[in-house]
């Protein structure tokens, strides 16, 4: 498994939506993205860095492995 580097929210939303996920809203510090087709919505903090157990959370509702996710950083 790859080793996950800290990335911040604005990163995170740019690789997301390299996966077709896109921005709903933003309430607050928390972009809300969704995509078609998927019942689940991310909510991504817009922190300068990101806790790496809450990037693997996103991962994970994203339904992509961690190894998919750093091949598109």
């Amino acid at each position: 498994m790859a080793a996950l580097a800290v990335l911040s929210g604005q990163e995170l939303v740019r690789v997301f939506e390299s996966f077709g996920w896109s921005v709903a809203r933003q309430k607050s510090s928390h972009i809300i993205m969704t995509k078609e087709g998927e019942t689940a919505t991310l909510s991504i903090p817009d922190h300068k860095e990101v806790a790496r157990g809450t990037l693997r959370s996103l991962i994970r509702a994203a339904n992509l492995s961690v190894d998919e996710f750093v091949k598109a950083l």
